[in-house]
Order: C-alpha cells, then sequence, then structure tokens
C-alpha cells in the first residue's frame, strides 16, 4: 500500500492545497467535468480562494453531449468562473489520423488554448490539470504534451491515484463523487481508424440510446463495420436480458454499424476483444 493510501482523505487535501497554493497565486483549470478535474478544481479554490480560480471546459466533436452542463453546474456550485471554448483537434490531421500519439495531439490543443488565455489576460497564472498517479501505469502520450506546455497536475505530482481521488470527491461532497470514468469520445476508436465529427456524433448518440436502457456506464467501441458495447462487468447479465435490448441494439445499428455486439467481460480501459451478439 502506498504512503498516500495510507493517509487520511484530509491529510491528503492539506497537502494537496498546501501544493496548489505554492504555484502561484492564481489558477486556470482544464475542467473536463469528470471526477479528476473536478477534484482539482475544488482543491484550486479553497487553496487560492473562488474569486483566483477559472474553469475551462473545451469543446469539440470529442466531447460528449450532455457533459457541459455538469462541468457548469460543478463550477457555479464551487463560486468559480466557468468558461467553455471551442478547441480543434479533430481538425488536425495528427489527430485524426488516430495513432498511438492521438492524445499528445488534443492536448497539446488544449493546453494551446489554454496558454493563449494566460497570455492575454493574467500572465502569471498557473495552469493546472487532472492527470492522477495511476494514469502513469498506461500509455498517457498527453502527459508529455502538458508537460512541454507548462502545465501542473497536482494529483499525479503527490502521488494521488484514482481511488483518492475518489475518496477526496466524496470527503469534499462534489456531485461527481460517483460519477463515471469520463473519457473523450475518440478513445472508442479502435487505432488506425481515421476519426471525423461524424463517427464521434455517431458513438455519442449509440452510447444515449445504450444509457437510455438504465445504464450509467457505457461504451460504444467502433471497428469499423462492427461495434461492440460495454458496460460494468456485474452489469453486462442484465443487458443482455433488458426486454428492449432489440429495439436499442437495432436503432444503433442503424447508426450506421453491420453488426453491434456487448463484450461478455465488461467495461475496461483499451476496448473489447471478445463480443457476444
Amino acid at each position: 500500500m502506498s504512503a498516500v493510501a495510507e493517509r487520511t482523505p484530509a491529510a491528503v487535501i492539506r497537502d494537496l492545497e498546501d501544493r496548489i497554493g505554492g504555484y502561484g497565486d492564481r489558477a486556470l483549470v482544464a475542467f473536463s467535468g469528470g471526477v479528476d478535474s473536478s477534484v482539482v478544481l475544488a482543491l484550486a479554490a479553497r487553496a487560492l480562494g473562488p474569486a483566483r480560480v477559472e474553469a475551462v471546459t473545451a469543446i469539440s466533436p470529442s466531447y460528449p453531449a450532455g457533459e457541459l452542463q455538469v462541468a457548469a453546474e460543478t463550477a457555479s456550485e464551487l463560486g468559480v468562473a466557468h468558461r467553455s471554448v471551442p478547441t480543434h483537434e479533430v481538425d488536425r490531421e495528427a489527430y485524426a489520423r488516430n495513432d498511438e500519439l492521438r492524445c499528445y495531439h488534443c492536448k497539446a490543443e488544449l493546453y494551446g488554448v489554454l496558454g493563449q488565455i494566460v497570455r492575454t489576460t493574467v500572465p502569471d497564472t498557473a495552469m493546472l490539470a487532472g492527470a492522477n498517479a495511476d494514469d502513469v501505469d498506461e500509455f498517457r502520450p498527453g502527459i508529455w504534451a502538458g508537460e512541454r506546455a507548462g502545465i501542473h497536475n497536482p494529483l499525479l505530482e503527490a502521488s494521488v491515484g484514482k481511488a483518492t481521488v475518489r475518496s477526496i470527491a466524496r470527503a469534499l461532497s462534489l456531485r461527481v463523487a460517483d460519477k463515471p470514468a469520463l473519457a473523450c469520445l475518440s478513445s472508442r476508436v479502435e487505432l488506425g481508424i481515421r476519426i471525423s465529427p461524424e463517427l464521434l456524433a455517431r458513438i455519442d448518440q449509440a452510447e444515449a440510446i445504450v444509457r437510455a436502457l438504465g445504464f450509467d456506464m457505457v461504451r460504444v467501441r467502433h471497428h469499423g463495420a462492427s461495434a461492440t458495447i460495454e458496460v460494468p462487468a456485474g452489469e453486462v447479465d442484465r443487458l443482455l436480458a433488458h426486454p428492449e435490448r432489440h429495439a436499442a441494439f437495432g436503432a444503433v445499428a442503424a447508426l450506421g454499424w453491420d453488426e453491434v455486439a456487448v463484450d461478455p467481460s465488461g467495461y475496461r480501459p483499451g476496448g473489447a476483444t471478445s463480443p457476444t451478439r
């Protein structure tokens, strides 16, 4: 067990607030509205005061519909100014070709926009993001982009992982404390398949159809002519037995897939390999 995991959420919160306070007097937070960035935003507001913190949410075809409202409500509850800005990563050829460095080009676009905001408003503002210690266990080239752009990731720097982040969110009574993991829509597309706004919109619509059956965590993985649906492992049987499953899967297929299947192993980062029809 790590030293951080052995400590109480209150102790970790104090250390993170001290760390954020050491970055400077003001902060701009890259804010998706997910648990990680919400915790960073809340801690920044506590450490610096809400008036010295601004949340910035990037809007693009890769950002799931409906998430902006949750982000805005969370920022409002924290008393923090919130703005949404357009980003154009999908227009970048290096991003659209969807290779192993896609996330690098996404974050490079985002952090370029944040840097422009800082340069044109308050130049001494620190830029914060929500990468955590568990992210380094995966291939996350977006972290490299952050390092190049001067981004601070307090959770990562303090070796705080996902479980502790959830504990902090609950300790701070954040509305997103039990929110399913948030990832960009492009993460559903098999590497090597070109990304387009139209494809991302299809995936977003497909996930909405499955969520309407009563599932909070849903991933629709795009493999070209086929799509694989993932829900948590403990809910796979419920999905397969759902009385409206066939109609829902038909509606998903009508969006442009020849085959729609369920991953029997359930949701896991990285996608499905052995679907069940």
